[in-house]
């Protein structure tokens, strides 16, 4: 009996230290809203265009925090809210304060916390808010409180301003663009934060931050080029210093007017001098190689574009309609483009040669379309409902070819044949830049002679099957002839929009550990 008595006192100490080593796991909070917005776009983002994800359906966004992986078990994770809208046109207040206040509520419920992941992109822009993803975090700030640690992800596009950088904590950003790199960069963000709680090394001692006045869109400063590739391969070595936890380069946002928008170095660590070195060097290498981009392809006006695809001997050439690119914040339905391909004589005929247009919406034609079915001839207007600025909406006729319900974007995608051009006509907008975009619409890519997408840069897949590839200068709410925006608020002077008679100043500026003011 004595012996049975000691088996369950063993068992009972083993038992209580396991509950006392799952009690030390720290609570870990999980919130954000990651849009870009476009203020030189008319159209507005609501409520409804957020796909939000709440409580434990957020882990779906985090392949690294399934149920099964090692960060899933280091800590107890309690998701609030985390939206993501693509990108478009200003958020209306309405919409950004209902999401911040659910958040808020949610947060409420769970409290204390040791650390919360904040996983935003950095280039929201909101009715009457200069800063909303400062303004966000600071509203968490009082709820939370300041002995939380936040730990900050966030796309290379986004814009750090002074008080995001003080509120936070830990900070990173994506180092690829194209953005290969989004879910390796925030299973960072999440480990930086996992690894200073476990620690007890808490909130960084530094963190340095750099203003630097350059303003250059994606589509210049890839990646895959230089000096972009040289830049960014710079980040990953210095965040092996001793003393250092991560670093950035914030190329900024283009497409919005407002004071935050230009590029920022920030760095964090316990070794001052580590931190503002690392800072420096990065700024002077931003700025020292901000003559050398260029855009990632060719550039040209539609017509040239057109000419250069048709000379091709190789397919398919794909055009990117720049201007016009809701990956970016366009309104997505901008008819210029189509209007002036639809009055090309080599596309009016069905032998012509081949044209995949992706994308205009177009809900009237869309309905009309699901009423006749596939064989029938439509006719309906379609785009220009939102940004009518540059061509009003065009009637287009054709064959319909392809329908599919269904879409988490488009919702209802129907291709029409106009002569050789197939029309991808959306019930609401949507960028095309997967494969099975096409293939499911019974159209191959691969096969046509022409492919003109709303995209800026083309994405990995488009990419890697392009036989001749021309960015086309069109008008939209993300022109890339920066100069033919009507910049207002933006800091001055500003590289490449302005002269520099002086260098700027790049010397290091250490920010505000996170506290209560």
């Amino acid at each position: 009996m004595n012996k049975i008595l000691k088996i369950l006192l063993i068992f009972t100490v083993f038992s209580s230290l396991g509950c006392k080593e799952s009690a030390k796991k720290p609570r870990i909070a999980i919130a954000g809203l990651a849009i870009e917005s476009s203020t030189f776009s008319p159209a507005k983002t609501t409520e409804e265009d957020f796909k939000t994800r709440i409580g434990d359906d957020v882990f779906t966004f985090y392949p690294f925090l399934s149920q099964d992986s090692i960060n899933r078990k280091r800590a107890e994770w309690l998701p609030t809210l985390r939206g993501h809208a693509l990108p478009g046109g200003i958020v209306t207040k309405e919409a950004y304060e209902s999401l911040v206040n659910k958040t808020l509520t949610m947060l409420k419920k769970n409290m204390p916390y040791d650390g919360l992941f904040f996983d935003i992109h950095g280039a929201m822009s909101v009715e009457g808010i200069d800063d909303p993803e400062g303004d966000f975090i600071k509203k968490i700030r009082n709820v939370i409180g300041y002995e939380t640690l936040i730990s900050t992800s966030m796309d290379l596009h986004g814009n750090v301003s002074v008080e995001l950088a003080e509120e936070t904590d830990l900070i990173t950003c994506y180092r690829m663009a194209p953005h290969e790199d989004a879910l390796e960069s925030k299973k960072r963000a999440v480990e930086n934060l996992l690894e200073r709680l476990e620690s007890k090394k808490g909130k960084p001692l530094y963190k340095a931050r750099i203003e630097v006045p350059i303003l250059l869109p994606g589509e210049k400063t890839s990646t895959r080029i230089e000096p972009g590739k040289s830049l960014y391969a710079k980040v990953n070595p210095i965040t092996k210093s001793p003393g250092i936890i991560d670093a950035g380069i914030w190329l900024g946002y283009p497409w919005a007017d407002e004071p935050r928008n230009h590029g920022v170095i920030m760095v964090t660590g316990d070794n001052k001098n580590a931190v503002g070195q690392a800072a420096e060097h990065l700024a002077e290498s931003f700025w020292s190689s901000k003559d050398k981009f260029e855009f990632v392809a060719p550039v040209a006006s539609l017509d040239e574009s057109l000419n250069l695809a048709l000379e091709s001997k190789e397919i398919p050439y794909i055009i990117s309609d720049m201007g016009d690119n809701p990956t970016a914040g366009g309104a997505g339905d901008v008819t210029w483009t189509l209007n002036e391909l639809m009055k090309r004589e080599e596309f009016k005929k069905s032998d012509g040669p081949s044209v995949i247009y992706a994308s205009i919406p177009g809900p009237e034609l869309t309905k009309k379309a699901i009423e006749i079915g596939i064989g029938n001839e439509v006719e309906a207007f379609v785009g220009a409902q939102v940004d009518d600025r540059y061509s009003p909406p065009i009637k287009i006729k054709g064959k319909i070819t392809a329908i599919k319900q269904g879409d988490k974007y488009a919702e209802t995608e129907v291709v029409v044949q106009c002569g050789s051009i197939n029309i991808i006509v959306t019930k609401k907008r949507k960028p095309y830049h997967k494969l099975s975009d096409f293939t499911e619409l019974n159209i191959n890519p691969k096969e046509s002679d022409i492919i003109i997408v709303k995209i800026g840069y083309l994405v990995p897949e488009l990419y890697n099957i392009n036989k001749g590839w021309t960015m086309a200068l069109t008008p939209g709410g993300v022109d890339q002839d920066l100069d033919r925006l009507d910049y207002k608020r933006i800091k001055r002077p500003m590289f490449p929009l302005d002269n520099f008679e002086t260098k700027p100043d790049l010397s290091v500026k250490m920010v505000n550990i996170s506290m209560k003011k």
